[in-house]
Order: C-alpha cells, then structure tokens, then sequence
C-alpha cells in the first residue's frame, strides 16, 4: 500500500533542462538495435540524483535589464551567496534573461526556491531550479542568435527581453523586403 498521496509538488525535482540533458546522454552512442533491446532489459542500479545536496540554482524569466547587483539584493535574503553568474548572449556579451545563483549550503537552496521562487523581480516573474552545478560555458545562451532559444521564436511582444523574438522579426523584415520588392516590380511594368 502506498502512502499518503501529495498535492504539493516536490521543490528539490530536476528542471525540464536537465531532465532532457539526461535523456540525450543515455541514448548517446546507442544504435537502434541496443534501444530496442533496452525495453527486456534489467534496470541497473538506480543512478545517484545529483540535485540531491544542490546548491546551485538556474535562475530564469529574467528581464534583459535586470542587473547582477538586483539578483544579489534579493537572493542574500535566504542565504550567503557563493558565486552569482549572468547568463550572457553569446556574440554580444550583454545579459539574456538568466542567471546562476551558487549558496554553501543545500537548505539556503532550498528556501530560495521556496521563497524567492515565483516572485517579481523587475516586473518578471522569475523561476527557480536547482542545478547540478554550473560548468564554464554555460553562462552564454545556446540560440542560434546567441541569446535564449525561447526568445528566438516568441511571437508577443516582451519589453523586459526584447521585443519580439529574433527569428520572429528577421521573418518580418524578409516579409517587407519582399512587400517592397514586389511593389516596385509592379510599378516598373
């Protein structure tokens, strides 16, 4: 028999990021025959969870505008902070919306997520996961542009992170180009 069941989700789970990560890496160097045969198989011995004494969070849905200090004030609050790192785009250099929060201990984690997590920060409102550690060169987005790959593609319209999103206004101005393009077409004959 199981116990009690919960309607509180765990605060301590994997963020979507490193879940998928995961996936990746499992299947990595695998042919479809050794896929196939995954599902008669054996589990292995279960794999050590190492969100389990986290003390690096990721930090996301920030404004491009908000500035590392800003982070600090409010994030001092649940505990020392050991290194702050801002998420930066890649080719410009300048902040893309994320940031790495490192405290010494697991419990200052935790009551970050617990009390910070979900609140505004510069008209945002921000989220919190915990992170197995951050490792140079994760401090740069991963879009194809340079910042985020969420931002590439958001069709509304974001003051705090730019506007609309890059691959969204490139399509725009390739879509009036060809508007002009045809206009002129037209009047030439």
């Amino acid at each position: 028999m199981r116990g009690p069941r919960t309607t509180v989700e765990r605060l301590d789970q994997p963020s979507a990021y490193f879940v998928n990560r995961n996936k990746r890496r499992r299947f990595d160097g695998k042919d479809q025959r050794d896929a196939d045969d995954d599902v008669n198989m054996q589990p292995d011995q279960p794999e050590d969870d190492p969100l389990k004494d986290a003390t690096t969070l990721y930090v996301g849905n920030l404004s491009f505008y908000t500035t590392e200090e800003q982070v600090y004030e409010l994030f001092s609050k649940c505990g020392e902070i050991k290194r702050l790192v801002m998420g930066l785009d890649r080719i410009k250099k300048t902040p893309c919306g994320f940031c790495f929060v490192e405290y010494y201990t697991y419990q200052d984690a935790l009551d970050c997520m617990k009390y910070i997590g979900g609140t505004k920060l510069d008209e945002r409102i921000i989220r919190t996961d915990p992170d197995p550690g951050f490792i140079e060169g994760r401090q740069y987005g991963r879009g194809r542009s340079g910042g985020q790959v969420r931002d590439e593609y958001r069709e509304d319209f974001d003051e705090g992170r730019g506007g609309v999103g890059r691959a969204v206004q490139q399509q725009r101005v390739r879509d009036r180009e060809r508007q002009d393009n045809d206009d002129d077409y037209g009047r030439l004959r």
